[in-house]
């Protein structure tokens, strides 16, 4: 039998490499997070500035998710999108597969700030405040899959400049661009959190989630259905059925 590591470059029964689309996805990431980003410090790669907040689109370019952090941009989102660190994904509130872009707004002015600097947090509270309202609005669902509104606060703040960008190359958007592929995957996704939920007791939030994945089910469905002849698709039995 013939060697297969020869053919393909890689011994496929050897297995210590993650999935095409994994690599292609950690690529893209790193690519992304490596970008300079202006100030007045100097070119930065955006992934390094410790405070900042982000959101995540899908491939209909409608807003998912939104965060913070001040722990570093590029922390933060690779633990959402390359592993199982964070509850949005543990619980089967976010779907890395879903995300096509990225957009993140830094605040360079904060980067030499404490954790515990108050007036810091104040500040990154209200621009998480703001990109999710901005999200929401731009919504076609008026709703986003954050399970827990933004923290509370009087301060309002401009959003800053942003960086936005598609994480996804053309060959791993072709495999998952496919209607039907992003139904069967949201599908997935919608009932595997319906069973978080049966299993545990749960907050509100996480039940709107839930609502939520079950709109934007609903609404692909509806499109592709439509897309497809709608009602005028539907075949009629025959007397010999």
């Amino acid at each position: 039998m013939t060697d297969p590591a020869p053919l393909f470059g890689r011994n496929p029964d050897a297995v210590n490499f993650p999935p095409f689309e994994t690599e292609d996805l950690r690529a893209n990431l790193v690519r992304f997070l490596d970008t300079p980003f202006a100030w007045q410090g100097g070119p930065t790669p955006v992934g390094n500035f410790r405070w900042g907040v982000y959101a995540f689109f899908d491939y209909d370019g409608e807003p998912i998710y939104v965060g913070q952090t001040n722990e570093r941009l590029r922390t933060r989102i690779r633990r959402h999108l390359t592993n199982q660190r964070t509850d949005a994904v543990a619980m089967s509130v976010l779907d890395p597969f879903e995300v096509f872009e990225i957009e993140v707004w830094p605040l360079p002015h904060l980067q030499a700030a404490n954790r515990s600097d108050a007036e810091a947090r104040q500040h990154l509270d209200a621009l998480e405040r703001l990109i999710t309202e901005q999200a929401i609005e731009n919504s076609e669902f008026k709703a986003i899959l954050n399970e827990k509104d933004p923290p509370p606060g009087r301060m309002a703040v401009e959003a800053p400049a942003s960086l936005r960008c598609r994480i996804v190359s053309e060959r791993v958007f072709e495999l998952r661009s496919h209607p039907d592929f992003r139904l069967a995957r949201r599908a997935l996704i919608l009932s595997r959190l319906a069973q978080v939920i049966s299993e545990r007791k749960v907050q509100g939030g996480l039940r709107r989630v839930l609502l939520t994945q079950a709109k934007r089910l609903q609404w692909l469905a509806s499109r592709r259905y439509e897309a497809l002849g709608g009602a005028a698709s539907v075949e009629a039995e025959t007397e010999d059925d």
